[in-house]
């Protein structure tokens, strides 16, 4: 649903790499702050591997295919910072 809303929001491809790059910043702060790892895996797999959309994404902006994963592993990172 979250993904859904957020799509609604910003539609098309900035919606979708909008929702790939705050995925990830989430995938982050869930590595900084939850210590075991099968919730880590739980949430962050099956909960925010489901709110990305990164094979949507290829698809539809497939010349921006480079700039998402660099983007999504900066997020990543920030992520995983601001929650130390």
């Amino acid at each position: 649903m979250a993904r859904y809303g957020l799509s609604l929001v910003v539609p098309g491809a900035w919606g979708l790499f909008l929702i790939n790059v705050v995925g990830s910043f989430l995938i982050g702060v869930l590595m900084g702050t939850v210590p075991r790892p099968l919730v880590r895996a739980f949430f962050g797999v099956g909960v925010l591997g489901g709110f990305t959309t990164f094979s949507s994404y290829a698809a539809s902006w497939s010349w921006a295919l480079v700039a998402t994963p660099v983007c999504a592993v900066v997020a990543a990172f920030l992520g995983l910072r601001v929650s130390r």
